[in-house]
């Protein structure tokens, strides 16, 4: 790790701190007459009912409850502490999103060994149009964000810890004690990362996604360093000393966090389908002997997922801001939350104003994605740069997914996970520019120099955003200015 460990820290808070400026600055805007906008009209409500009435979703009020409890809560936090407004139920959310820069920030310096490349990283997620606007709306993608990429920060964390294990075995002596190489003892890091994908699954399910992403890729990583310490027979060692662990921290732990996530609701007598057996479900047959708690929490799970089944285009299910996965990578087809118009509107110096909120990764860093794409793979193949490799898997984890059913209604608010994996393969991009250029010295400042423009351009570009990301009236002319592409419209 870099020797500049109070610095490190120091970059983290600084750009912290921009954060929070950046996302709680006029939080409280745009509203409708007061009322939430977009979809938070769902997550909001639910979340003041559960601050309300126990911390449960109950049958009176809500028919539509498809999402585990987790974000929900943590929306209700915010309204405990400042009411039922929009600072109230975005609260959490923008603060989830000053956390998010600050653990991208952290991950991509022990990725790179750099401070400065983690500052880049935090600079850009900082700066991205996505993770800015989801964290200032009272939604839920911004929790699952978070608790993704702090699992990913333990796996990272876990992977270190394990090299030093098997190093300090290796000085010892004992790496050919055995032909299947040492035991790595317990993992806590890895445990963590199993609790926060199962807080993950307990806020959206499609943190599922992760699981089977971060578990190939942690079993994949003791495997590599089992060869790496030139173990006998790796594959047999990693087998049967790391799967039955990682099944363990990665599967087990999930399913227990996401059914302890349901407290709440068990304890309930209220709750969505908390007493469905004996009316929704019959009290005999070969589940029988579960308790009748369990059977109705499966219920409302077949409930749940019949409806996400359901949202498909063939079932007539199409919105008019509707996005295919193809169009995330580059944000070719971005989500209108919030758009009045007229000359009621004012503050824009024009007859006519528009006040709009774009939900709109900022392109000089998302129309990087498909190079940047590149040059990791060909890092990982050409070079075995297990820096890239694990980027790449949760870039991956967040998008390949959602290809196996495209008749299904999907937003480019489902993109939300993947970047921040993005702006850390940017991120290590530039550090391997920059590295190349160390051997001379007009290479070096030739480096820096297209590395500032850069990040420049990205600036620029955010703040030439910022109007229609929160609502800022602006006139009609420069609304249309806005609009860079037809699929934007």
């Amino acid at each position: 790790m870099p020797a500049d460990r109070l610095r490190g820290w120091m970059v983290a808070l600084f750009l912290a701190v921009l954060a929070a400026i950046t996302r709680f600055a006029r939080l409280g805007t745009p509203t409708d007459g007061g009322m939430p906008v977009f979809d938070e009209k769902h997550y909001v409500t639910q979340a003041w009912q559960m601050l309300r009435g126990g911390w449960v979703e109950e049958n009176p009020a809500y028919g539509l409850v498809v999402h585990p409890p987790l974000g929900k809560q943590l929306i209700a936090l915010g309204e405990a502490m400042l009411g039922y407004s929009a600072l109230g139920w975005r609260f959490s959310a923008a603060a989830a999103g000053v956390v998010l820069v600050v653990l991208v920030t952290r991950i991509a310096r022990r990725l790179a060994r750099s401070t400065l490349v983690g500052a880049i990283a935090g600079l850009l997620v900082l700066v991205d149009g996505l993770t800015f606007v989801t964290s200032r709306m009272g939604m839920l993608d911004i929790f699952l964000v978070v608790l993704v990429v702090a699992a990913f920060g333990c796996l990272v964390i876990d992977r270190d810890d394990v090299r030093s294990r098997f190093a300090r075995a290796y000085e010892e002596g004992r790496i050919g004690a055995s032909a299947l190489g040492p035991r790595m003892g317990v993992r806590w890091w890895r445990f963590a990362a199993g609790v926060l994908l199962g807080l993950a699954v307990a806020t959206k399910w499609s943190g599922l996604y992760f699981i089977a992403f971060f578990g190939v890729m942690s079993v994949a990583l003791d495997l590599a360093a089992r060869y790496r310490y030139r173990v006998r027979r790796p594959l047999r060692g990693t087998l049967a000393r790391d799967m039955a662990p990682a099944l363990w921290a990665l599967l087990v732990v999930p399913a227990g966090v996401y059914l302890g996530s349901y407290w709440a609701w068990f304890a309930s007598e209220t709750g969505v389908d908390r007493h469905a057996v004996g009316r929704d479900v019959g009290t005999g047959g070969a589940w029988s002997f579960l308790p009748d708690a369990v059977r109705s929490l499966w219920h409302n799970h077949a409930n749940i997922l019949e409806f996400h089944a359901g949202l498909t285009n063939s079932a007539g299910h199409v919105h008019p801001w509707e996005s295919k996965p193809w169009t995330w990578p580059m944000g070719l087809r971005p989500m209108l939350y919030y758009f009045v118009d007229g000359p009621e509107i004012s503050g824009c110096g024009a007859a006519s104003c528009v006040r709009a909120v774009m939900l709109l990764g900022t392109p000089a860093l998302w129309w990087a994605a498909l190079p940047v794409i590149a040059w990791s793979a060909w890092r990982i193949v050409a070079h075995r740069d297990g820096r890239h490799a694990l980027v790449l898997t949760g870039y991956l984890a967040g998008f390949l997914p959602w290809f196996v059913n495209l008749d299904r209604q999907m937003y480019y608010f489902y993109a939300a996970p993947m970047a921040p994996f993005l702006v850390m393969m940017v991120a290590l991009t530039l550090g391997d520019l920059l590295r190349a250029s160390a051997r001379s010295e007009e290479r070096r400042v030739l480096a820096r120099l297209v590395v500032c423009c850069y990040l420049a351009l990205v600036i620029v570009n955010f703040a030439w955003l910022y109007p229609i990301l929160t609502a800022v009236p602006i006139s009609e002319e420069f609304w249309q200015w806005q609009l860079w592409l037809p699929s934007w419209r």
